[in-house]
């Protein structure tokens, strides 16, 4: 296998993955109120509660939150049926660098500044709406995991990119000539 395919074959599988990541952390956005019912339900059965009992009491305290809004106000929830669909849509950009790596860095590069934007938006927010410093950093890892692929996934991008242009541009290549200049009417 040559360089270039390696690489190819590389970029890809990391998209992938990262692919896969967004469309599950946008699909478990749909349906919070159940999955928080069983999410608490799980943690009450490992015996959670006597040994993280911080960690027990904002899940609940959550639940509780979701449980009140679904049953009084369950338009509020439409902001994370949107939330999802952001996931999924994000998620099929990375469509583009999948098929044509090096024309499409781009979609790579805004990635890993989104991926950074999570750090200050949850430093900032996560004060605003009273939530524990300790949930902000999961929140916050996010961002530090997402961007770790996509770094991989650059760099490789950058190697595929000089492999390809080294070759285009070798002997075997021919000289190039300058375009016909425009004749003056």
């Amino acid at each position: 296998m040559s360089d270039r395919a390696a690489l190819l074959r590389g970029i890809r599988a990391w998209l992938a993955v990262f692919v896969v990541c967004l469309v599950l952390s946008g699909a478990t956005a749909f349906p919070l109120v159940h999955e928080l019912r069983w999410t608490e339900d799980l943690l009450r059965a490992l015996s959670v509660p006597e040994h993280l009992p911080a960690l027990m009491e904002w899940i609940t305290r959550v639940r509780e939150g979701l449980d009140t809004v679904d049953a009084e106000y369950p338009f509020v929830l439409y902001g994370t049926d949107w939330l999802a669909f952001a996931h999924l849509v994000i998620a099929v950009a990375f469509y583009g660098p999948y098929r044509d790596p090096v024309r499409n860095i781009w979609v790579i590069e805004f990635g890993m500044i989104a991926c950074a934007g999570i750090i200050p938006l949850a430093l900032i927010c996560g004060p605003i709406r009273g939530i524990p410093f300790w949930w902000t950093v999961i929140d916050m890892s996010f961002g530090v995991f997402g961007v770790i692929p996509l770094y991989v996934v650059r760099q490789r991008i950058k190697r595929l990119e000089a492999i390809t242009s080294g070759s285009a541009s070798g002997p075997a290549s021919g000289p190039t000539s300058a375009p016909p200049a425009l004749s003056a009417r």
